[in-house]
């Protein structure tokens, strides 16, 4: 009989996270294993990669309402004598009113109103892994029966009052925790000594042969500039593109010709697109939205630019040194679990002036990056090693 096991993740929208869990799919053996995959959000660039022997789960009907305006909301809910989706999203609506809460509230919030109104799988698992935290973990503890519970853990987890008490209640609940580099593994430690005995680090898995592959076959960028600078990651105040703006701003003034290409979609848009505008720098910072193989825009990219606050490991990084394309990167607090300085690209302070003075000596440097290129065809390329800890964390 085959071992089941459901993994629960937000969505799979292009992301660090998303794309580790979908080379993780790739690799398992299902003659062994029967794999549910439950969605909180539906619609990522990466479904359509899903290898078909997963089972995609139906989405939750009370998410689904959710995603209504408030008067299609109720109107419908009342005809299907839904009277605990109101409550629930009425609750949550009134309670966001009352202070700006921060993402992780919001998600504990949104749990906490809606947690009645959403489902229980229909079957029980030998194994449940929750591949991100959030809703993912929380749905996984409250509502999934499984014989042995993993949570993931992809960002440096620092909590504090409430959210840290109400966040060990659900972390009780699992086996094991599971975080994906040594500097998110030892914040989580301080955060919660208590669990230390449960906690295993897994770094996100990469594979080079299916990066290789699909660098072949991706679109790349129209038209080409001189220099072509690359940033993937959500519009969002984690991956720091006000420093990125900062220092494409310094960069301009210098005299540099390049363009700097962003991969990504997210709740900064708007703002980042004014930057832009009061920047002058239309024609410099250009953002192209997301796509599901942005392997092509890697591949043909002379720097990777990654200007993180924080990150549980930085796939992205991971896959442009597979490709052998220099990095220039923020000095986040996970940077050096692959990062050698000036080996395989230049690590910086937080700021604008510092990105920019990284970007402009590999650009003058031309011995430096040579020696750069170089390394990086040396290193060794992927971790499918990872995925035989995965295989013994769910085979004890």
């Amino acid at each position: 009989m085959k071992t089941k096991i459901l993994f629960v993740i937000d969505s799979l929208h292009c992301a660090g996270a998303e794309k580790s869990l979908l080379t993780l799919l790739s690799l398992i053996d299902y003659s062994e294993y029967s794999v549910d995959l439950q969605l909180i959000g539906y619609g990522g660039e990466l479904e359509s990669l899903l290898p078909k022997e997963v089972n995609l789960l139906p989405p939750f009907q009370y998410i689904e309402y959710s995603e209504l305006s408030l008067k299609s909301f109720i109107f419908k809910a009342l005809k299907n004598l839904k009277f605990n989706y109101i409550y629930s999203r009425l609750g949550f609506s009134l309670k966001l009113r009352q202070k700006n809460y921060g993402n992780r509230e919001k998600a504990r919030l949104f749990w906490e109103f809606s947690k009645k109104s959403i489902q229980s799988p229909l079957k029980n698992y030998d194994i449940a892994v929750a591949y991100a935290q959030g809703m993912p973990t929380f749905y996984l503890a409250d509502r999934v029966k499984a014989n042995k519970k993993f949570a993931w853990v992809n960002v440096s987890y620092e909590l504090f009052g409430d959210e840290k008490k109400y966040q060990k209640s659900k972390y009780e609940k699992f086996n094991k925790i599971v975080t994906v580099s040594d500097s998110a593994e030892e914040i989580f430690k301080n955060v919660f000594p208590e669990f230390k005995s449960k906690i295993t680090t897994i770094y996100d898995i990469n594979n080079p042969k299916t990066i290789n592959k699909m660098a072949e076959i991706g679109e790349s960028y129209k038209p080409q500039a001189n220099l072509k600078l690359l940033t993937i990651g959500r519009l969002a105040n984690q991956k720091g593109y006000d420093i990125a703006l900062e220092a494409a701003k310094i960069l301009k003034k210098s005299g540099l010709d390049f363009k700097w290409y962003v991969l990504g979609v997210g709740p900064l848009k708007d703002e980042i697109q004014k930057k832009i505008a009061e920047y002058d720098l239309k024609d410099r910072f250009i953002l192209l939205g997301i796509t599901s193989n942005p392997y092509g825009y890697i591949k043909n990219s002379d720097i990777y630019v990654q200007t993180s606050r924080f990150e549980g490991f930085g796939l992205a990084i991971a896959e442009a040194r597979i490709l052998n394309i220099p990095v220039v990167t923020t000095e986040f607090d996970a940077v050096y679990n692959q990062m050698v300085q000036r080996k395989n690209g230049i690590v910086t302070n937080m700021d604008g002036k510092s990105v920019a003075d990284g970007i402009l000596e590999l650009v003058s440097n031309e011995g430096l990056r040579k020696d750069i290129v170089k390394y990086l065809k040396s290193e060794k390329k992927g971790n499918l090693e990872e995925y035989e800890k995965f295989l013994k964390l769910i085979e004890e």
